[in-house]
């Protein structure tokens, strides 16, 4: 009797075929994606392990440093589920400007600060869909492979290339600056912590605070400037060892120059990706402060008053003039453009990339949110006024405050792992360029590090104010990469196909003006 095969076995068998070519072609199409990013010499950010199919376990990689496990959430074939694609962008977008979301409601005024909050997220979310699609709208070309700096070269040629190259590095090393001041201020909390401990010293600040076992201070009100991140001066009963202590354990004056022996050598290391294995500690350090802020909150209680327009000794008015400070610091804290393609291209279901970044822009808003309504709202006012919320709200709490000293321990570890890491993306995108290879030798890389490091330590002893520098970069690099570029590419895109109409063209507009000002704005209040 001849052979006989059933049609529903050829389907079967055609269906496996045409799965297998096609997670072979999205592989190669991966792999290619990494390897443009370095040399071969280099394999920090060449064809991670998650590319390839595993049954068991999924590797997640993100261009901004993030690296992390997540076992049974991947369907076999190389691709991320909607959960990892969705907790990808949040870990992402999580960074040092939840710690000055507070501080930017403060400025705004509460209302208009929560306000702010939802209109930013909404505005970000909207241009990052413009920014996904921007891709998909050039016919054919092959962009499978290309990020949204390779889209602005297509449509604006070498200015886009050379100025998408400019924003991004204002963006990373504007990172490495706030990096710089906040484990400046975390490592001289700390260190004083230790030595008050091991020393069984007493000490009593000097500075206005609360009472209790649950103390709150106000660093800014012991001088006559704005709200900065100032050292603490205290006075003790043993003179002499604790004076000395304090002249060399000084947080603008000494520390930020400590660093310098233990990071420097980190940037200059040919492949930082060792230290790509700490930072899920990313994600630990901001559960806990979350968990942090609901504890002070549920001890502190919740202190409000509403004034709409007028400002009195405890607290300040719910609509402030100062309201773009918080906006620069959102348009950072909501930052995601420059990477977001490849955060996507990855997820099983390209049909729910819409969806899940929607969910995933919904938690960080919700996040950022949750933590800067707790903390403004149980500042205890009085006897402190609002006025005194610092940039980095974890100032508001003494050295000596346990929970607090695990935070600063938890953040202080996360960002000396991802400091070299954001080192190793300047390097590879700056001297790529101009050289062609990220490594041309050690004396390039040196004078880049030393620049860098140098613009920290500098930002660390004369401007250690983390709100005022993410708000200039967050505007800054905002204005290109959020705003300008995805409006107008969407517009040409349009036109091109003869689908341009007014009321797209006068939103986009718009929105591009929005963006100018924000940057404006951050200069003139």
């Amino acid at each position: 009797r001849p052979f006989h095969v059933e049609p529903t076995n050829i389907v079967s068998v055609n269906d496996d075929i045409q799965r297998v070519t096609d997670e072979a072609s999205a592989m190669n199409k991966r792999i290619h994606y990494y390897s443009r990013l370095t040399s071969s010499s280099d394999r920090a950010l060449i064809a991670p392990d998650h590319v390839l199919p595993a049954p068991e376990e999924i590797y997640v990689y993100s261009p901004l440093g993030t690296a992390f496990k997540v076992d049974t959430c991947t369907d076999g074939y190389g691709k991320n589920s909607s959960l990892v694609t969705i907790f990808m962008i949040w870990n992402t977008m999580m960074g040092t400007s939840i710690l000055s979301i507070p501080w930017g409601i403060k400025q705004a005024g509460f209302t208009s600060g929560i306000i702010l909050i939802l209109l930013m997220g909404i505005l970000t979310l909207y241009c990052c869909y413009r920014v996904v699609k921007s891709r998909q709208m050039i016919p054919l070309i092959d962009t499978s492979n290309w990020e949204f700096p390779d889209v602005c070269k297509h449509y604006f040629g070498s200015f886009g290339q050379w100025s998408s190259l400019l924003f991004s590095m204002i963006s990373l090393v504007g990172a490495m600056v706030v990096y710089w001041v906040l484990m400046s201020n975390f490592l001289f909390n700390t260190g004083k912590f230790i030595y008050n401990y091991a020393h069984d010293i007493n000490v009593t600040d000097i500075v206005p605070g609360t009472n209790g076992s649950n103390k709150v201070i106000c660093p800014s009100a012991a001088t006559s400037h704005p709200p900065e991140n100032r050292s603490v001066m205290f006075s003790s009963g043993n003179n002499t060892g604790f004076e000395l202590f304090e002249k060399w354990w000084n947080k603008s004056q000494t520390v930020p120059f400590y660093l310098i022996a233990i990071l420097l050598p980190m940037l200059n290391l040919k492949s930082p990706s060792f230290f790509a294995k700490f930072n899920v500690l990313g994600t630990v350090s901001v559960v806990y402060l979350v968990f942090l802020v609901t504890v002070k909150a549920a001890h502190l209680g919740i202190h409000l008053e509403f004034n709409w327009f007028t400002e009195n000794e405890f607290f300040v008015p719910e609509f402030r003039i100062l309201f773009p400070q918080l906006t620069g610091v959102l348009t950072l804290a909501f930052f995601i453009h420059n990477c977001v393609i490849t955060l996507l291209q990855n997820n099983r279901n390209q049909e729910n990339n819409v969806r899940d970044l929607s969910i995933a822009y919904f938690l960080v808003g919700l996040t950022y949110l949750y933590v800067g309504v707790i903390i403004f709202a149980s500042f205890p006012s009085p006897p402190l006024s609002k006025e005194c919320i610092e940039q980095n709200f974890l100032d508001n709490f003494p050295s000596d405050d346990i929970m607090s000293f695990v935070a600063r321990i938890f953040l202080l570890f996360q960002m000396m792992t991802v400091y070299p890491l954001l080192g190793y993306l300047a390097r590879v995108q700056l001297l790529r360029q101009f050289f062609g290879n990220a490594y041309p030798s050690l004396f390039h890389v040196l004078i880049l590090n030393l620049t860098i490091v140098g613009a920290g330590v500098a930002m660390a002893r004369f401007y250690p104010n983390i709100g005022g520098i993410i708000r200039y970069s967050g505007a800054t690099c905002g204005l290109a990469f959020v705003f300008v570029y995805p409006s107008l590419i969407y517009m040409i895109s349009l036109h091109r196909a003869g689908q341009l109409t007014w009321p797209a063209l006068i939103t986009h507009i718009f929105i591009i003006l929005l963006g100018l000002a924000n940057l404006i704005a951050q200069f003139l209040l």
